[in-house]
């Protein structure tokens, strides 16, 4: 049995509180931060020099770097046409999500991918953007936005300097310090503790000097001290987000290349994370070389997730049956990834899904059932946060859980609140075949029903066969009342962009193509009602249009339900009658 580990905060019953003691405490840490005196203590010691350039293995884009130079961003759906040369610091942002990607600055690595005078048109950027909010801003400041502006600054810093005046080369430096040690202060918490950690320490590593040598220093101890709490002794996150795993990776990568051209020793820690790490990131790469839409992610690209494992050798490298509490089956065709744990709960939780036993299922190295995925980016990015989102069955039409609201938000982030904490994992391997019994809590309080998922890969017949039951705890509703009570549910099948869906002339069976195969395959069900509905697939922070397979039914509370389901290889065309 798999349980959320207690990593802050319960909730709801402590919240309230909580989020008043926090919040307050957070309020005045940010007023601290933000004073003169504050601004005037992490100017110093002054920064000179830039030692080294660090290599960001995340891959650039050139195309987009070209569109830079001629002045137009387009960030998070929105676009900002300034012209060549133009500024775009001093007018309004589209949307606040596009402000948000340009004041993290991770467009500069796609802007130094287009030829030669980027450098300088990024130097202009990057000085201009001083001009502006080189002292401090709540929002420009803000340390979601000040960790990432940090690592891109300084992946960049020596490039954009490289034909710079000495003076120029000194703003640039001095400003990498100061973001480096604000963002080592703004630490609050075990969430992003390590991410900050390791973003600080590769600034202090591109510094020259003593400036660099006492930053790098501070965040590395800092770096140590967080590691164990951010990455489990199975390689997961502790957020249990895969995307969380590779970016945090990345990083790591990016600062252990750093650390030994500098001849500076890394942390134990740090090695041992970026290995677990890399066993968690081959662990999550499916057939289709992406990641799976998991508790606070999004689809990945093959290209981005193969950058972070190009150095590895995967040639004998066996892939364990379950990590991070995830589930793989791998058979002939058909490859499924199941969530059998409870999401991350207290500060972990801030990105967490309560989407319980959502799969993802790859048919031929092409994925067909998906989950919506996370993205800060979204409009309404809670929603994605909910059952409905997932690949799963839902009770009632109720949450199984859901962000916080508010000030409770506000104080604490938006945190999950009120969900499932015990999953229940049972898996079997017989001679030609793979068994996985699932189980969550989420539903008994209020209906006092019990879900249960079963997964059957057949190799033989290269089949998946499911099933999805609620089974009742008692013979009576949870509030004592005799039984002859329903309450609907769904099982829900959201489908990769690249699908297509069509329902049969039997009203049952579902034929699901992806692009560019010929035949498809069924899903098969004995469901009451079947229909197919629109839905949205997050991908690199867009949202692309979807579909999804809805499965209806009534569950009676002293009887439970069940459905069961089958996706087999379809070889006719059109569908019989």
């Amino acid at each position: 049995m798999a349980e959320a580990p207690d990593m802050g905060l319960t909730l709801p019953g402590q919240t309230t509180a909580t989020a008043l003691f926090q919040g307050v405490g957070r309020q005045l840490g940010r007023e601290w931060i933000g004073s003169s005196l504050h601004r005037a203590m992490i100017a110093k010691p002054r920064a000179t020099g830039l030692a080294l350039s660090p290599s960001d293995l995340r891959p650039a884009d050139a195309e987009a770097g070209r569109r830079l130079m001629e002045g137009t961003y387009t960030f998070a759906g929105a676009t900002l046409s300034v012209g060549p040369g133009g500024d775009p610091w001093d007018r309004p942002s589209p949307t606040r999500r596009f402000a948000l990607h340009l004041h993290r600055f991770g467009w500069m690595r796609d802007l130094l991918a287009a030829g030669p005078d980027a450098a300088a048109e990024g130097l202009r950027l990057t000085l201009d953007w001083r001009r502006l909010f080189g002292r401090w801003n709540r929002f420009a400041w803000d340390p979601d936005v000040l960790e990432r502006r940090v690592f891109n600054l300084a992946c960049s810093a020596k490039a954009l300097c490289d034909g710079a005046s000495d003076a120029e080369t000194g703003l640039v430096a001095q400003d990498l310090a100061r973001q480096g040690r604000f963002l080592l202060a703004a630490i609050d918490g075990p969430a992003r503790a390590a991410e900050r950690s390791a973003v600080a320490a590769l600034a202090g590593a591109t510094l020259s000097g003593e400036a660099g040598e006492k930053l790098a220093a501070a965040a590395l101890a800092r770096l140590g001290k967080a590691l164990p709490r951010t990455v489990t002794a199975d390689g997961g996150h502790a957020s249990r987000s895969p995307e969380a795993a590779l970016e945090l990776l990345y990083d790591l990568q990016t600062l252990d290349a750093a650390l030994v051209e500098r001849g500076l020793a890394a942390p134990g820690e740090m090695m041992r994370a970026i290995d677990r790490l890399s066993g968690a990131v081959w662990f999550f790469t499916l057939g289709d070389g992406s990641l799976p839409a998991f508790q606070g992610g999004e689809e990945k690209r093959k290209r981005y997730v193969a950058a972070a494992r190009a150095a590895e050798d995967d040639a004998d490298r066996q892939v364990p049956a379950a990590r991070n509490g995830y589930h793989r089956l791998d058979g002939k065709s058909l490859q499924v990834i199941a969530d059998a744990a409870p999401p991350a709960r207290g500060p972990w939780s801030v990105t967490a899904c309560a989407q319980p036993l959502a799969i993802e299922v790859l048919a031929g190295g092409k994925r067909l059932i998906s989950n919506c995925g996370w993205s800060p980016d979204a409009a309404g990015p809670q929603a994605l946060r909910l059952i409905d989102a997932a690949s799963t069955a839902s009770l009632g039409d109720q949450p199984c859980g859901e962000p916080l609201r508010g000030f409770r938000a506000a104080a604490l982030g938006p945190r999950l609140a009120g969900g499932y904490t015990h999953v229940e994992a049972k898996r079997q391997t017989a001679e030609g075949a793979l068994w996985l019994e699932l189980a969550h809590d989420g539903w008994v309080r209020r209906f006092g029903l019990r879900h249960r998922r079963r997964l059957f890969l057949d190799m033989a017949t290269d089949e998946l066969r499911g099933e999805d039951r609620f089974s009742p705890l008692t013979t009576t509703t949870p509030a004592g009342e005799k039984t002859r009570r329903f309450t609907p549910f769904t099982v829900c099948f959201h489908l990769h962009p690249t699908v297509r869906a069509s329902i049969a002339r039997d009203k049952k069976s579902v034929l699901l193509r992806a692009e560019g195969d010929d035949a498809g395959w069924w899903l098969r069900n004995d469901a009451v009602e079947v229909a197919i509905e629109t839905s949205v697939h997050f991908q690199d922070g867009q949202a692309r249009r979807a579909q999804q397979i809805v499965l209806r039914g009534q569950a009676r509370l002293d009887v439970g339900a069940r459905v069961r389901w089958k996706l087999a290889q379809a070889d006719v065309w059109p569908p019989p009658r």
